[in-house]
């Protein structure tokens, strides 16, 4: 059985299938950091979305890279979230890298 991958402030839930109506992304990029510029980046794999929520299938040898944390193994699909916390004005933010 797959278990989430947490990778900094991104999280990865397996999932049986991507939705159907998804729509296949022109990049590898599953976030950016605003304030570093770097980014969690697929090595093989392809991010989907379907209603605004976005979707990887790996592959294997597939891995989740970043450059401060070490890169992590994918096989299968995944649900893709990121990180949010609630700020100083009362209201929730995805977390800046």
């Amino acid at each position: 059985m797959r278990k989430p991958i947490r990778h900094g402030d991104v999280l990865l839930t397996p999932v049986d299938a991507i939705p159907a109506s998804a729509n296949k992304l022109p990049h590898r990029t599953v976030a950016e950091g605003e304030v570093t510029g770097h980014a969690h980046r697929l090595t093989i794999g392809d991010i989907y979305d379907s209603d605004g929520e976005w979707y990887v299938s790996a592959g294997d040898g597939d891995t989740i890279t970043h450059e401060e944390h070490g890169p992590a193994n994918l096989i299968g699909d995944y649900r893709i979230a990121i990180q949010r916390e609630y700020d100083d004005e009362n209201e929730w933010r995805q977390v800046a890298d």
